[in-house]
């Protein structure tokens, strides 16, 4: 009985002591890495550098180790196109234009970036694109001809296809998604989630078929929906988004499902955050740390979204973790590092 009793003391104890070492984020700093007067709203880390492209035609990389910033423009013949959307393999960097037309490149041979992919339609307008493996990747855009737009590789970005209206969920009046922050979309292995500005389209099969997600975030204003969407596995996603043209509102703007999108429900209702164009998951926190921001500043959770705190009102559009503490963010004229405390 003795030995019983000191085994639970041993228990609780060892149990305080892992709840003390929890780490939850009181404070952000922001340190800037470049500047220029660009909105950039595209990142990736690659390795030990984030690469990134922007508008203006700009694209390039920073190296996180020394901070040294490599960048250069894009033109397209007399064009300079704007570049909202970048992805990349363990090989090559890609990077997709917005508007018409569609122009996406990949890292060529030679050191130059490579145009593989072109649409031209007055309707054509890409918003996020990103890589299921080595081979295999994925871009969206607005609806066009009555569903909404993907473009696939099978080749490691070569060649891409778009999928016939007959393979993809039919489209709804206005429906298009928000080019916000390249994250419109999210893949878990074979899974693959894509955020609307009306619902979420899913795919079980790298693309191949798709069904129809519904969520209760509002969809009632052209400027409001989904603009983000993150998942922490292949059932723990979350979706946030708001009207940007009206950022202070916080209803219905935020949901959660915990069955990969069979269901969705709002989270923390009628409060933070308001309008954000960007969510994350904490890396290393088995889905309960979760950072949301926007242009209306950073805001934090510490318990599967069920309350957040704002952490700051620095703006920015997009963010991407490269650890637990630290993560890289881009927005107007500005990439920053985020140290998380």
């Amino acid at each position: 009985m003795r030995h019983f009793s000191f085994l639970i003391v041993f228990i609780l104890l060892v149990s305080c002591s892992q709840k003390e070492k929890q780490i939850l984020f009181t404070s952000v700093g922001v340190q800037n890495l470049y500047t220029d007067s660009l909105s950039i709203r595209a990142i990736e880390i690659m390795e030990n550098s984030l690469a990134f492209a922007a508008n203006k035609g700009t694209f390039g990389s920073i190296d996180l180790t020394t901070g040294k910033v490599r960048s250069n423009i894009q033109k397209y013949h007399t064009s300079i196109p704007e570049f909202r959307a970048v992805a990349h393999t363990s090989t090559d960097f890609f990077m997709l234009s917005v508007a018409n037309p569609a122009l996406l490149y990949k890292t060529g041979d030679q050191g130059n970036m490579e145009l593989v992919y072109k649409e031209e339609d007055d309707a054509v307008f890409y918003d996020a694109m990103t890589f299921w493996n080595d081979s295999e990747g994925i871009a969206i855009g607005d609806t066009m001809d009555g569903c909404i737009s993907i473009i696939i590789t099978r080749d490691g970005g070569n060649t891409w296809v778009k999928l016939p209206c007959s393979n993809v969920p039919e489209g709804i009046e206005g429906e298009g998604a928000f080019a916000a922050s390249n994250t419109n979309i999210a893949v878990v292995g074979d899974n693959t989630w894509i955020a609307t500005t009306k619902r979420v389209l899913f795919s079980p099969d790298k693309g191949s078929t798709w069904e129809v997600q519904a969520t209760p975030i509002r969809t009632l204003e052209p400027t409001e929906g989904i603009y983000a969407i993150d998942f922490y596995d292949e059932n723990l996603g979350v979706a946030i988004g708001g009207d940007y043209s009206s950022p202070e509102g916080n209803n219905a703007n935020k949901a959660i499902t915990l069955d990969g999108g069979k269901t969705w429900e709002l989270m923390a209702e009628s409060s933070l955050p308001n309008y954000k164009s960007c969510i994350q998951f904490v890396p290393g926190t088995k889905g309960q740390g979760i950072v949301a921001l926007g242009f209306t500043g950073i805001a934090y959770s510490s318990n599967q979204g069920n309350s957040w705190k704002q952490l700051s009102d620095e703006s920015f559009f997009t963010l991407r973790f490269q650890n637990d503490t630290i993560a890289y963010a881009a927005g107007r004229n500005r990439i920053a590092k985020l140290i998380f405390r």
